[in-house]
């Protein structure tokens, strides 16, 4: 049974999809922000492996994928020790609580998701039911640990604020319910987002105006973690720009989506602001500014695809980490699932 307190305590909850090919936009739009909350929260970090079937994978390949993730936070500096690390079907509290949530959950809120309708497409019809509920499983996910906030990029807000929906309706919904079991008024908070900084969506190498994505059919279009410096560099030289030199002003960025992308790259990467990097690159040739990324991001990200290489190649070490993460999520879970089920009336032993 969960301590019955009238404040929540803060904790952070997020996770990626063990999906391939993780790339620049991953690290700067997620992963480098979980390991950077690490000082300020206990933080909960999953690979969402039940969220990548929702369309089909390959089994070797997601067994390959899930431990890839892993490796990822491992080698860009998320503690598992500290923090938990672990993947998402292995605490099957998760499913339980999603279900409970499908039935709190309204048809007209799943209607309005627009990450459905884009992923979909036209053959809607021919869409796994999955895909069209995971809204609810990615509730799920955040309030099984009653999670009080979620790092999230623009993409994710719309589900996050689902997320919010289901858990103010379920404290409305067995609210006499949650009061007589002595959790006050709510008995899950209402998670609030922690929106990231600077080149929070990473666009394309080759297209400034589309985001950068593993489905790209080319590989220029994008740096993965496990790229070599050689292979870093040979990138961000071959990235895409306009003939124009750098502007001095923010204000100069706003027609130029190849030079704007680059420019917050570099922002992310050095943990300063596009003002700041146009400060001192302002007026230079890309020549010169791609020659500076090259060099800076071949420092960030060198190290962290040496590291995950590393990690891969001990199979058994990931396992390890991810049954130790397991274990400790399914305490907070079990807890949290245990007092649902009192809520709602449910018998248990």
């Amino acid at each position: 049974m969960l301590a019955k307190e009238s404040a929540f305590k803060q904790l952070v909850f997020s996770g990626v999809q063990p999906t391939g090919n993780l790339h620049l936009g991953n690290y700067l739009g997620a992963i480098k922000r979980f390991v950077e909350l690490q000082d300020r929260f206990d933080c909960v970090y999953c690979v969402v492996d039940m969220h990548a079937i929702t369309v089909w994978q390959e089994p070797t390949e997601l067994k390959k994928t899930i431990r890839e993730v892993t490796a990822a936070f491992i080698a860009c500096g998320i503690d598992p020790k500290k923090h938990i690390v672990f993947n998402q079907s292995q605490v099957a509290e998760h499913a339980e609580l999603a279900w409970v949530f499908n039935c709190v959950a309204r048809l007209g809120w799943l209607n309005r998701m627009t990450q459905f309708k884009e992923k979909a497409g036209k053959d809607r019809e021919n869409a796994s039911v999955g895909l069209y509920a995971y809204p609810t499983l990615m509730a799920a996910d955040i309030l099984v640990y009653r999670a009080t906030h979620v790092p999230v990029g623009e993409d994710q807000k719309q589900h996050l604020e689902l997320s919010r929906d289901i858990a103010q309706k379920f404290n409305n919904d067995f609210g006499e319910s949650i009061r007589s079991h002595g959790f006050g008024d709510a008995f899950f908070p209402l998670p609030e987002p922690l929106i990231t900084g600077e080149a929070t969506r990473v666009m394309s190498l080759r297209d400034g105006t589309k985001k950068m994505s593993k489905s790209d059919p080319s590989d220029q279009s994008r740096i993965n973690l496990t790229d070599d410096a050689d292979t870093i560099a040979l990138k961000v030289r071959r990235a895409k720009t306009d003939p124009e030199p750098l502007p001095s002003e923010e204000k100069g960025l706003r027609t130029r989506p190849e030079a704007d992308n680059l420019v917050g790259i570099y922002a992310a990467l050095a943990d300063a602001t596009r003002a700041g990097v146009l400060k001192e690159y302002g007026n230079a040739q890309f020549s010169t500014f791609k020659s500076a990324l090259t060099d800076l991001a071949v420092a960030k990200l060198g190290p962290i695809g040496a590291e995950m290489k590393r990690l891969m190649n001990d199979p058994a070490a990931i396992d390890a980490i991810l049954a130790d993460g397991s274990a400790r999520a399914r305490k907070l879970a079990g807890g949290t699932m245990n007092s649902v089920k009192d809520i709602v009336g449910f018998v248990r032993s």
